[in-house]
């Protein structure tokens, strides 16, 4: 939508085929249906894949800036919260209706219920469509904006890799991410709904590779969140080369574990038992699991508890160790790593195998973490390849 519109702008006549029965419906569901569109912190460390260098290029064409004065511009008023940015409606619909108004009033033609089966380039290129009401009709341009696999039953199902691939582009694997990770133990289901502040570290053949901290969410087959969220996308990608991925929980990430909270505990406590001896620390429910594995009863006094089966109780707190055996599906991610390799387009996000074929969004190998860039992403390299695709490029400002 944002490709279409800004290539209208300066003057191309634009069409958009939609698979769906509607245009942009994906919309609707992001930032769990409020649409955190952007945040103010904007960089490419925030993003992973081989377009990751790009984006600061991209972002001096449109970036954060240019995105608020669109929509400011759409009638659209802005809620800036902590730096992440929705629509002042907190409704996702709010975003789609100003974008579909903006392609009415240009007159863009939008054909819904439209799947694209093949692009054939040379001397322009013929768009073959599904549906009678797509014809072949001769463009100068082409936006392949198919997005990735995440969400399939929105239509992001692959089928533009498929496009992709046909025109000679290779398609970096891609891989779930923003998404839950399933582990092996057995005990998930005694803390499942749990939800808690906690340190993350990702632990890739035993070497750390992420550390993130946020709320945790325990579920009946492992961990979700935010937190978790922000790393699955490694985890997928050493999953599928069978490395072995598991995540240190710290259940206490604001208290030292060598500090005096412990010694305070177990003196001030030693005539409890230790169920009302891990009561108030975390989440009960997480406090009775640490006991059970650390070989302590819920009756046993705390006074009674030796040496090693203390330090145990405690390390569980601060370094809970779980394995993981696989991600989520692309049905419950938000987002899918991989796509076009970066290395097979220009700075404007122009096929270098096929002249006149752009690409924008998911389908190339980009992807952010959560807070409003993968839909950042998606307003400026739209707005890059619209421009490009139209004839008058965007620039840095």
């Amino acid at each position: 939508m944002m490709a279409a519109i800004q290539a209208a702008y300066v003057g191309a006549a634009v069409t958009v085929y939609e698979r769906n029965d509607r245009v942009g419906r994906k919309l609707l569901s992001t930032g769990n249906g409020k649409c955190n569109f952007s945040n103010e912190i904007m960089n490419a460390g925030c993003y992973y894949g081989s377009g990751a260098s790009f984006v600061d290029k991209i972002y001096d064409y449109f970036g954060v800036h240019e995105t608020k004065s669109f929509f400011d511009g759409l009638g659209m008023r802005i809620k800036n919260k902590n730096g992440y940015l929705y629509p002042a409606s907190e409704q996702a619909a709010t975003v789609l209706d100003v974008l579909r108004y903006e392609m009415e009033r240009l007159g863009i033609r939008s054909l819904v219920g439209c799947m694209v089966t093949e692009i054939r380039s040379g001397g322009g290129f013929v768009i073959v469509t599904d549906a009678p009401q797509g014809g072949k009709h001769l463009y100068d341009a082409v936006i392949l904006a198919g997005g990735g696999q995440a969400a399939p039953k929105t239509g992001s199902d692959g089928s533009g890799f498929a496009l992709a691939r046909r025109l000679g582009h290779r398609i970096v694997m891609p891989m779930p991410a923003l998404t839950a990770l399933r582990c092996r133990e057995p005990f998930f289901k005694q803390v499942a709904g749990v939800r808690c502040e906690a340190r993350l570290t990702l632990y890739i053949d035993k070497n750390a590779a992420d550390k993130v901290q946020g709320e945790l969410q325990l579920t009946d087959y492992g961990i979700s969140g935010i937190p978790v969220f922000q790393f699955s996308r490694l985890a997928a990608y050493a999953l599928a080369e069978k490395k072995c991925v598991t995540v240190g929980i710290d259940f206490m990430p604001d208290t030292v574990k060598s500090g005096n909270f412990w010694s305070r505990r177990w003196h001030r406590q030693q005539d409890q038992q230790m169920e009302r001896f891990v009561t108030g620390i975390v989440n009960k429910k997480i406090g009775l699991l640490l006991l059970k594995l650390a070989g302590i009863r819920e009756t046993d006094m705390a006074c009674e508890i030796d040496a090693a089966r203390r330090e145990k109780l405690e390390s569980l707190f601060h370094s809970f160790l779980v394995t993981v055996r696989e991600t989520n599906s692309f049905e419950q991610a938000q987002v899918c790593a991989g796509g076009v390799d970066f290395e097979e387009v220009t700075q404007d996000l122009q096929s270098r195998k096929t002249p006149g074929l752009f690409f924008a969004g998911e389908i190339l190998d980009i992807d952010g973490i959560c807070g409003g860039y993968n839909l950042q992403w998606a307003w400026s390299s739209g707005a890059v390849a619209g421009r490009a695709a139209a004839g008058t490029p965007l620039r840095e400002k």
